[in-house]
């Protein structure tokens, strides 16, 4: 895509047994070490160890000191292939804790998570520590760079719970000002940019976000679509894409992403589908059928000048931009813009904007 290889770093999330949890424990570790293996391997420089899902012959819910033995396991993989790297390539650097929901984010949620206790925190750490000590890796906990806990944030379908640092007073110091090991905050989606930059003040210096990004692409080409239909739909111009039709389509076809998390009847389905904050028609944008549509959407704009006022009544962020010369009329540049638009609320927050 033309970026910088200096401005790319590649992380691997929730690597260890959670793919293979149908099998039993001993299998599903083996497996998980190759997957590390080969992440490592392939240039990912940060490395979350999550071996906290359950197997087949495991406990419902795993004791601490099981999930971070697995966890050394885990590194211990990693660590293996490094002599393999090209000369002066950069170590991994290594993330654990697992207060998170499970790979793909949580399905119902009646209330906001509980905050991380300190001294939760303070036992992972110490039995991480000592179960790293154990196989010999004192050199890989010192590229520990970060412990995941529970700020409290968290979304689903259609909630979103905003981070409150007054409940997360005690774990914020829970580390000393300057620490050599930050908090990692998963799911912050959705949050206002004064929460973020609450966050990272709060020690929660690494801010997972994913299915916003995807949200503001679905919302830049759905209202692209929207543009499209006032445009050109009232003649007997080229044939109108379909985008949101033939998209709710796949799904329908495919409801293996998304029917454990969306619930009720089937016009809340068809709303959840297309607009629900868990965003998970991100897994079918890449289907042929979808992918033609968005091409023959660009094609339909592109061979028409597209009135402003058109932009300002259903992107007026990308408006603005366009009229102060900050990017193109063009429908690529539009979608762009708006998923960057969520991306400079974390930039700012980290001190970046």
């Amino acid at each position: 895509m033309g970026l910088p290889r200096e401005r790319i770093r590649l992380g691997g999330d929730h690597l260890g047994p959670f793919p293979w949890r149908t099998a039993a424990s001993n299998s599903a570790l083996r497996k998980a070490c190759k997957l590390v293996r080969a992440c490592v391997l392939a240039g990912y420089r940060k490395i979350h160890l999550d071996a906290s899902i359950a197997c087949t012959d495991d406990a419902k819910v795993l004791p601490e000191h099981i999930v971070a033995r697995r966890a050394a396991v885990l590194c211990e993989a990693a660590e293996e292939v490094l002599k393999d790297l090209p000369p002066g390539a950069d170590l991994p650097l290594y993330v654990i804790g697992t207060e998170v929901p499970t790979p793909g984010g949580g399905s119902a949620l009646g209330a906001p998570p509980a905050v991380t206790t300190v001294e939760s925190l303070h036992q992972t750490l110490q039995v991480f520590q000592a179960a790293f000590a154990e196989r010999g890796l004192s050199a890989a906990w010192d590229r520990v760079i970060a412990v995941v806990a529970q700020p409290g944030v968290e979304f689903g379908d259609n909630v979103v719970f905003e981070y409150d640092c007054s409940k997360a007073r005690s774990l914020s110091a829970g580390l000393p000002k300057s620490p050599s090991v930050v908090y990692e905050a998963h799911s912050t989606d959705y949050q206002p940019p004064s929460a973020l930059a609450q966050m990272v003040e709060d020690h929660f210096a690494i801010l997972k976000v994913g299915p916003w990004l995807t949200f503001a692409f679905r919302e830049a080409v759905f209202s692209l679509s929207a543009i499209e239909r006032d445009l050109l739909g009232g003649g007997k111009g080229p044939r109108l894409s379909q985008v949101p039709e033939v998209l709710d389509q796949a799904m329908l076809k495919n409801p293996l992403h998304w029917r454990s998390y969306y619930h009720g009847d089937e016009n809340q389905l068809r709303f959840s589908r297309a607009y629900s904050y868990s965003d998970r028609c991100r897994y079918y944008w890449h289907e042929p059928a979808v992918q033609a549509e968005i091409e023959r959407l660009i094609e339909n704009l592109m061979a028409h000048s597209v009135p402003l006022t058109l932009i300002s009544q259903y992107l007026p962020l990308e408006y603005a931009a366009i009229r102060a010369e900050e990017i193109k009329n063009q429908p690529g540049a539009i979608i762009r813009y708006h998923i960057q638009s969520v991306l400079r609320s974390y930039a700012a927050a980290c001190g970046m904007g």
